[in-house]
C-alpha cells in the first residue's frame, strides 16, 4: 500500500530543475506516445502492403447435400464409359459429399502493390516528420509556457517593490495626517494603489495557474516555480522544415494516383488447390475417395472498371487537395517568418531601451519621494512615478518573454534542434 501510494504522490514529490528535465519528461508523455503510435502505424500499414505479395495459403473442410448426384470430382469420358459398363465400380457422383484440402493463390506481378508499397514508404516518413515537428511545436510550447512565467514571476517582484515602497510612505502620509499636516484623502490614495497591487497580483496568480496547466498537461510535471533559462544558439535560417509532413504527404498521394491507375494494368497471378472428396456412390452405395488437385497462372486484364476510374479522379483531388494545402502553409510560413526575423533585432533594441528607462524612472522615483514627503508633490503625482516604474519593469519582463516565443517559433519554423538552443 505504501508502495502503491509513493507511486501516485511521486509526480508531486519531484520537481523539473532544468528545461532539458521538461523536454525528457515530455518525450515520455502521452502528447509524444499518441505520435509514436502513429508512427508504428504507418509502419504497420507498410508491412501490410508487403505482406500482399505473399502467397495466401487457407485449409477448408465442407459438407454438400445435393437433390441429384453429382459429380465429386470431373472424370475422362473414356473413364467414365467403363465405369458405366460395369454397375460394381463405384461412380464418383453422390448427394452427399464431404471435402477437404488446401488451396493457395499468389500474386507473380501486380504493377499496384509495388507502389502502394512506395506510397505506405512515404506515409511513414510523413509520420515521423509529423512528430519531429510535434515535439518540436511541444518544446517551443513548454519554452513560450516558462518565459511567460519567469515574466509573471518578475512582474510579481515589481508590485512588491512597489507595494514596500508605497506602505513606506504610507507610515510617512499616517503621520502627517494625525498630525493635521495632510488631507486624509491622500492616506485614501495610497490605499486604493495598494488595492490596485492586490488585484494586479491576484490576476498574476491565475496567469501562473494556467501556464503550469499547461506545462504540466506536455510533460506531467507539476512546476511550482519557473525553470532558470539560458540561451546557448540561435535559430538557423534554411528550408522551412516544418513542412516535412506535408511535403511527404504530397508524395505520398502523387504515388497513390499512380498505383490507382495501375490497377487497370493487366495483373498476373499464380493459383492451385488440392481436394480430398468422399461419399456414397449413387450407383452401388459404395465409400468414394477421391484426390483432385490443379495448379495454374491467371492473367486479369481489366476492360471495363467504372468504380476504379471513380478512384484515379478521388486520388487527383486528393492530391491537389493536399498541394493547394501546401502551398498555402508555405505562404503562410514565409510571411511569418519574414516578420519574426526582422522583430528579433527590434525586440533587442527594447530590451535595452526598457533596462535603461528602468533606471532612469528608478532614480526619478527615489526623487519624486524626496519632494512628496517634503509636499513639493502631490500625491497623484507621486503615484504616477510609482506606476511608472512597474509599467517599465513590466514591458522589459514582457519583451523578454515575447523574445523566447519569438526564437522558439523560428525554431519549429525551420525546424531547427530547440535542445541545442535553450539549456
Amino acid at each position: 500500500m505504501k508502495k502503491v501510494l509513493f507511486a501516485l504522490a511521486l509526480p508531486w514529490l519531484l520537481e523539473a530543475q532544468s528545461i532539458p528535465e521538461l523536454f525528457d519528461a515530455l518525450k515520455s508523455h502521452a502528447q509524444i506516445k499518441s505520435d509514436t503510435m502513429l508512427v508504428k502505424k504507418s509502419e504497420m500499414q507498410k508491412k501490410m502492403v508487403n505482406s500482399s505479395l505473399y502467397p495466401k495459403i487457407d485449409l477448408f473442410a465442407s459438407y454438400d447435400n445435393y437433390n441429384e448426384a453429382t459429380g465429386m470430382l470431373p472424370v475422362p469420358p473414356n473413364k467414365l464409359l467403363d465405369m458405366v459398363q460395369d454397375q460394381t465400380v463405384a461412380q464418383p457422383f453422390s448427394n452427399n459429399i464431404y471435402k477437404a484440402g488446401a488451396k493457395f493463390s499468389m500474386p507473380l506481378f501486380v504493377k499496384s502493390i509495388y507502389t502502394t508499397a512506395k506510397k505506405a514508404e512515404a506515409m511513414q516518413r510523413s509520420a515521423k516528420a509529423k512528430k519531429r515537428i510535434n515535439i518540436l511545436q511541444n518544446e517551443a510550447l513548454i519554452v513560450g509556457a516558462n518565459a511567460n512565467f519567469l515574466y509573471l514571476v518578475s512582474l510579481t517582484k515589481a508590485l512588491n517593490g512597489k507595494e514596500k515602497s508605497l506602505l513606506e510612505t504610507k507610515k510617512t502620509i499616517q503621520i502627517k495626517v494625525d498630525n493635521g499636516r495632510s488631507p486624509a484623502s491622500a492616506l485614501y490614495k495610497i490605499n486604493d494603489s495598494l488595492n490596485e497591487i492586490a488585484i494586479s497580483k491576484n490576476n498574476i496568480e491565475l496567469q501562473k495557474k494556467k501556464l503550469i496547466s499547461t506545462i504540466e498537461s506536455l510533460t506531467g510535471v507539476h512546476l511550482n516555480a519557473p525553470v532558470a533559462m539560458q540561451q546557448t544558439a540561435t535559430f538557423e535560417k534554411g528550408a522551412f522544415g516544418s513542412l516535412k509532413p506535408l511535403q511527404e504527404k504530397v508524395k505520398a498521394d502523387r504515388i497513390n494516383m499512380q498505383a490507382q491507375k495501375e490497377k487497370l494494368y493487366p495483373a498476373l497471378y499464380a493459383h492451385g488447390s488440392y481436394v480430398y472428396s468422399t461419399g456414397k456412390a449413387y450407383n452401388n452405395d459404395k465409400d468414394v475417395n477421391e484426390e483432385y488437385g490443379n495448379v495454374g497462372i491467371l492473367l486479369n486484364i481489366p476492360i471495363l472498371e467504372m468504380n476504379q476510374y471513380d478512384s484515379i479522379s478521388l486520388a487527383k483531388i486528393e492530391l491537389q487537395s493536399t498541394e493547394i494545402e501546401l502551398e498555402k502553409v508555405r505562404d503562410e510560413l514565409n510571411s511569418e517568418a519574414q516578420m519574426l526575423e526582422t522583430s528579433l533585432p527590434l525586440l533587442d533594441n527594447s530590451l535595452k531601451l526598457y533596462t535603461q528607462s528602468v533606471q532612469n524612472k528608478k532614480k526619478l522615483l527615489a526623487i519624486a519621494k524626496v519632494n512628496y514627503n517634503n509636499g513639493r508633490l502631490s500625491t497623484e503625482e507621486y503615484l504616477r512615478y510609482e506606476d511608472a516604474v512597474v509599467t517599465q519593469e513590466a514591458n522589459l519582463y514582457k519583451t523578454h518573454a515575447t523574445k523566447w516565443q519569438t526564437l522558439m517559433r523560428l525554431a519549429v519554423i525551420y525546424a531547427n534542434n530547440i535542445e541545442e538552443m535553450v539549456k
